[in-house]
């Protein structure tokens, strides 16, 4: 898979934002710790999605009053900034970004101890687009072992968000944390129904809406009434 592949398989703005807020809620009931899938609408003037697996991957989707921002960095891709010794991305990785997009490529969080953008892909769609674009005429190194697809660019990272996210997460919450989850109960959160505790609780019986109030809150996922 690469950049090409998945931004033809991205939703729409609005739907992919209401997948992560959808993650990032489950995170914040399964997950007691660092949340691998986050969410916040304080992200500056603009809101953002962001994931950390802990192992040097991320992803980070910016919502702006323009469009939406993808930012990928896969730390084992071969297209890492990091193979060069002054960071430099690989060609084309922004060729025909909107201006719009800019002040992310200069966004602290994105970047090294210098303030050099790191990103092993980038995708973006400005509002009136009807599809995502990467940059132009990307040529992508050659695969020398059987799982280097996977890792290509690293936007496979994002396959999570490509389709049916209630199964996807069913699955990464069996591999990453070792557990079952009810696929009803995901598919309540996903669909943004009204967060309950009973809901909370069939997912996990430690927590309650009440004491995941301001976490949901910074979301902006709907809770029920009491």
């Amino acid at each position: 898979m690469t950049v090409y592949d998945t931004a033809a398989k991205l939703p729409s703005i609005d739907v992919l934002r209401n997948r992560c807020k959808a993650l990032a809620v489950l995170e914040c009931i399964v997950n007691g710790g660092e949340p691998y899938y986050a969410y916040t609408r304080a992200w500056g003037d603009d809101e953002a999605a962001l994931m950390n697996n802990g192992s040097g991957d991320e992803w980070a989707v910016v919502f702006t009053a323009d469009g939406a921002f993808i930012r990928v960095f896969a730390h084992e891709s071969a297209m890492t900034p990091y193979r060069d010794p002054d960071h430099e991305l690989w060609p084309g990785l922004l060729d025909g970004i909107p201006s719009a997009f800019r002040p992310q490529i200069e966004e602290p969080a994105f970047g090294d101890e210098e303030g050099q953008f790191l990103a092993t892909a980038v995708l973006w769609r400005l509002c009136g687009d009807d599809r995502w674009y990467a940059g132009e005429d990307i040529t992508f190194p050659a695969l020398h072992r059987p799982y280097d697809d996977n890792a290509l660019d690293g936007s496979g990272l994002l396959e999570i968000l490509l389709d049916d996210i209630a199964d996807q997460y069913v699955t990464f919450a069996e591999d990453y944390y070792e557990i079952e989850v009810d696929r009803t109960v995901v598919e309540h959160v996903v669909a943004h129904r009204p967060l309950t505790d009973a809901v909370v609780r069939a997912l996990n019986p430690e927590v309650t809406v009440a004491g995941l109030h301001e976490k949901i809150a910074t979301i902006g996922y709907p809770i029920a009434a009491a």
